[in-house]
């Protein structure tokens, strides 16, 4: 279908107008909620398509008029009346392949990004330390919020891997395209000779759930308390504070330590665990959740990149989009809306080919 992404948007927007009409969710505070923040979500994109629905089926009619009469005034007003429609078909088209990119429920959404070291052994997990500053300095421009959920770092003093929560106004619809291997090419502080490495780091974003959003079974989660083994002093080592919650059905595992507070581990292990979960239903792939982030990120080797950080040329290549930007110190220190916005014009583009 030409819209079917839109198509489901607007089936989506008319089944919530019918379920907020029901007693049953008039009367849930949480519910009705929920459904009235995605009604105001698709609203802008289900009434543009309902929009261009209107005047395909105008232009059908008139098209049918124009075959079947034979009045030459009638026929004069028809073509005008035609192109007139056609010209506002296209207007609308161009309008429905903006909201074809912006109007995800996800957008506005929270999210949880995952780090990880992949080829290159020390020097890849400096680069996901590096990878870490950059999204947290992104984040501290926008004005949002970072809270480190879990990390496990390495003898260098990089991050073998970090997990960690941006929370503002629009984050997922600004980081979703970060999503894949990251390659890094310079001279690392620990090369004497001056010799070019080449390393990975991989980068998942995952949309955080609300409450609403995952339906979790409490007996489906196993709960495991154990002692910290990252930084904190002897409080960790004295305090069983870390918790591992395993999602039974799915296999799938969060774990927080970051917080000296048990219940605090919990909160945040639970939001982990909820956002992967939803991931992977949004994907339809809930019987192989691991399976589905590694598709995610890959491996991690050098060879699945999309974006290539060459120190020596002071340039980062996106290649997805075959563009190239300069200034690394300056995109590393946090000023990624350049990049983030050819992405998004990108992936526009894209869109309204396919329309």
């Amino acid at each position: 279908m030409k819209y079917e992404k839109l198509d489901r948007i607007y089936r989506r927007f008319q089944e919530i107008e019918q379920l907020m009409s029901q007693p049953a969710v008039a009367t849930n505070p949480a519910s009705l909620q929920a459904l009235g923040k995605e009604h105001a979500q698709l609203e802008p994109a289900a009434m543009a398509y309902a929009g261009y629905l209107e005047t395909e089926q105008e232009l059908a009619d008139v098209e049918a008029l124009l075959h079947e009469t034979t009045d030459a005034e009638m026929r004069r007003v028809a073509r005008e009346e035609l192109a007139a429609l056609q010209l506002k078909r296209d207007e609308t088209a161009e309008l429905l392949a903006r909201y074809l990119i912006e109007a995800d429920p996800n957008d506005e959404k929270d999210v949880i990004v995952e780090i990880r070291a992949g080829t290159g052994g020390e020097e890849a997990s400096l680069f996901a330390a590096d990878l870490f500053r950059m999204y947290s300095r992104y984040a501290q421009r926008k004005g949002w919020e970072v809270d480190v959920i879990d990390s496990t770092m390495s003898d260098t003093k990089g991050f073998k891997e970090i997990i960690f929560e941006i929370r503002g106004s629009g984050a997922y619809s600004r980081l979703k395209y970060e999503r894949g291997v990251h390659r890094v090419q310079r001279v690392p502080s620990t090369e004497a000779s001056g010799r070019i490495h080449t390393s990975a780091a991989t980068v998942a974003i995952l949309p955080e759930a609300e409450e609403v959003d995952v339906d979790l079974n409490p007996e489906d989660i196993r709960t495991d308390i154990y002692h910290s083994g990252g930084a904190g002093g002897q409080h960790v080592n004295k305090v069983a504070t870390a918790v591992r919650l395993t999602h039974l059905p799915t296999g799938i595992v969060a774990i927080c330590q970051d917080e000296r507070s048990q219940l605090k581990n919990r909160l945040k292990a639970m939001a982990v665990l909820t956002a992967r979960l939803f991931d992977a239903r949004n994907r339809e792939q809930s019987d192989r959740i691991e399976q589905d982030r590694r598709n995610q990120v890959g491996t991690g080797d050098r060879s699945e990149k999309i974006r290539t950080y060459n120190y020596p040329q002071d340039r980062i290549t996106d290649h997805r989009i075959g563009q190239s930007f300069h200034n690394i110190e300056r995109v590393l220190d946090g000023e990624l809306d350049d990049l983030i916005d050819a992405l998004n014009a990108a992936a526009l583009q894209q869109a309204g080919s396919r329309c």
